[in-house]
């Protein structure tokens, strides 16, 4: 198993920031009117349009010979037959078995060219989003539920399949028959012709107004697909089962995962049947021309009107027929494409997101990172807006230094720590590595500086070692037993059946939280950034796990610049530097000694903790 390797996708507890569940909603930039969605539906296949190119040529050698046919049959009945022609016969025959094998072997290639090409845009739009997903800032994920990203990415891209495969080709090779077979029918008699498409613009109307109806259902369906996703991911990982046993909730998501189920078997019902009956006249309509045809040729002959040969109504029938699949496949392919404008919006909100850390087009490169950390006159608000969580913060780090934060929940300690690896931007002042602002440096200079060990560990569903190199893919087995002995987890490891090719579960739920802690620190020493953020990392922990886990950190802190957010101040006494932040700005900093001599706000804390002690 194997990962693209990047530090940014490391997802740290986000207590200040609540998760709202709001889905996202498109800003007024993203384009929803239809003729310009249409355009940049086009521009997806214009890397391929050598391979669409051929498949034009396909399409129209196919036609060709489709319509050839029927020219053919005429030439028997009218000739070949009634004057005895039996080498003309011959020909004719040769010629109509050839018209089959070619429109056959025409056909399989075209659908191969245009499968191929759907494939790859479909890969170009998972890519495509994926890619800005991952270029999200943390407050996106925090709004946003994961299921909702996951049915964009698999129910919404996956419903385009037939449409970006198929729909195109169809397209092009119906119209393409339509045409040939009307220019032929006039060819052979255009008052005839006249008779067969009286109706035509009716069916294109109908057409019209069913593909409309259908992409509503559509946008309304995908939705309840998303939600769908969202309950089932949620309620089913790991947590959610235990959280739903342990409340004795199990029955109560099962009806309601059966109620959204319900809903959506009415919307999928809906779409199915969507001017199903309109069409379904259309067809009849169509099926009925050729007696149309038959009737108004014996008319003519019966009332002194021209003569037409029954070649000609044998091979006008035919034509009319040979008219009838391609045009009802134009009217569908025409309602299908409705219908999937509903999921290209969808799709299309995601990739117009407004990306909010972005790399400069000069950005700062670092050879060499000492790890000075500076705030200056840093402030913080979430989305711009609000009350600010951080407000004037002037703090600075020497390298090597450690520097430890704490403070009441929901002072912005986290929130201090984030804006380092640009989790989140600052909205006022800055914040500087080795004297550069964080902001002016490239993202890979960011990405070796800065590690995250945070109290929620996130760990792959696969093994020891594949999470471990997900810090270091080229990582030797010798470099991850040092990592792992350095975080004190290696005996571990070693005395698990498998080793290192253990599979840890879903989100690491085979370890302890204090071995996933101990892993997720070996993991981070191999990546080795002179730069360490550590958020409430031990504070979950029992103090016996606390202390294990808290010798691992002291190995990973030696020789580092060290941000420690802190709920237990038994684990930052040593610190170089205590700040006590309260509503977002600095109460009091000093040393751990000289803190408890003011008998300020941090001896309160340290009282706390005192009374808490035997509790634990």
């Amino acid at each position: 198993m194997s990962y693209a390797p990047s530090v940014r996708t490391v997802t740290p507890s986000v207590g200040a920031m609540p998760r709202d569940h709001i889905e996202w909603t498109p800003s007024s930039g993203t384009s929803t009117d239809q003729p310009r969605q249409v355009r940049r539906i086009l521009t997806l296949f214009k890397p391929y349009r050598a391979r669409l190119a051929v498949v034009g040529l396909l399409v129209a050698a196919s036609s060709l010979v489709t319509v050839a046919t029927p020219f053919l049959l005429k030439e028997t009945l009218d000739v070949a037959i009634p004057q005895g022609r039996t080498g003309l016969l011959s020909l004719l025959a040769l010629g109509m078995i050839l018209s089959a094998v070619l429109g056959g072997v025409f056909g399989v290639l075209q659908t191969l060219i245009s499968t191929t090409v759907g494939q790859r845009v479909m890969h170009d739009l998972r890519t495509a989003v994926y890619g800005r997903l991952q270029r999200m800032s943390l407050a996106f994920f925090t709004r946003t539920r994961t299921g909702e990203v996951q049915s964009r990415i698999a129910n919404d891209i996956g419903g385009m399949q037939a449409t970006v495969t198929s729909t195109a080709t169809s397209l092009v090779s119906n119209f393409t028959s339509v045409v040939a077979t009307i220019i032929a029918m006039v060819a052979l008699d255009w008052r005839l012709t006249v008779v067969s498409l009286l109706l035509l613009p009716v069916f294109v109307w109908i057409s019209r107004r069913v593909g409309n109806e259908r992409k509503k259902i559509t946008t309304q369906r995908q939705k309840q697909m998303a939600e769908m996703a969202a309950t089932v991911t949620e309620s089913l990982s790991v947590s959610g089962i235990l959280l739903g046993r342990t409340m004795g909730r199990s029955e109560s998501l099962t009806r309601s995962f059966a109620e959204e189920s319900e809903q959506l078997v009415d919307l999928e019902v809906r779409s199915n049947m969507a001017g199903r009956w309109r069409m379904s006249v259309i067809g009849i309509v169509m099926s009925a021309m050729p007696a149309v045809i038959y009737w108004a040729a014996g008319m003519a002959l019966q009332f002194g009107g021209p003569d037409v040969s029954l070649g000609t109504i044998v091979a006008f029938v035919s034509l009319q027929q040979g008219l009838f699949r391609p045009a009802v496949g134009l009217l569908s392919t025409g309602v299908q494409i409705q219908s999937s404008l509903a999921l290209f919006q969808r799709i299309f909100e995601y990739l117009d997101l407004p990306i909010d850390i972005t790399e400069r087009t000069d950005p700062v490169h670092l050879d060499e990172i000492k790890g000075e950390v500076r705030f200056e006159g840093v402030a913080f608000r979430y989305d711009g807006k609000g009350g600010p969580v951080l407000d004037g913060i002037d703090i600075t780090v020497p390298a090597g230094a450690s520097l430890a934060v704490v403070g009441p929940t929901g002072a912005g300690k986290s929130t201090l720590g984030y804006l380092v690896p640009r989790l989140y931007d600052v909205t006022g002042g800055r914040v500087t590595l080795d004297g550069v602002d964080v902001r002016d440096l490239d993202f890979d200079t960011l990405a070796r500086a800065v590690g995250v060990v945070s109290q929620e560990t996130y760990l792959f569903h696969a093994t020891v070692a594949d999470n471990l190199r997900f810090a270091k893919p080229d990582a030797t087995d010798e470099e991850l037993h040092a990592a792992a002995r350095a975080a004190q987890i290696h005996d571990h490891i070693a005395g698990l059946p498998d080793g290192y090719d253990t599979v840890v579960g879903e989100r690491g739920h085979r370890f302890s939280g204090g071995e996933k802690q101990r892993l997720a620190i070996a993991r981070t020493i191999l990546r080795d950034p002179p730069v360490l953020i550590l958020d409430e990392a031990t504070s979950a922990l029992d103090t016996r796990t606390e202390q294990a886990v808290q010798e691992a950190i002291d190995a990973l802190s030696a020789n580092r610049t060290t941000l420690t957010i802190a709920h237990r101040l038994s684990t930052i006494r040593g610190a170089d530097q205590i700040v006590v932040l309260d509503s977002g700005q600095v109460a009091e900093r000093g040393t751990h000694d000289e803190l408890l001599k003011r008998n300020g706000r941090y001896a309160a804390l340290v009282r706390r903790d005192a009374r808490l002690e035997p509790t634990r």
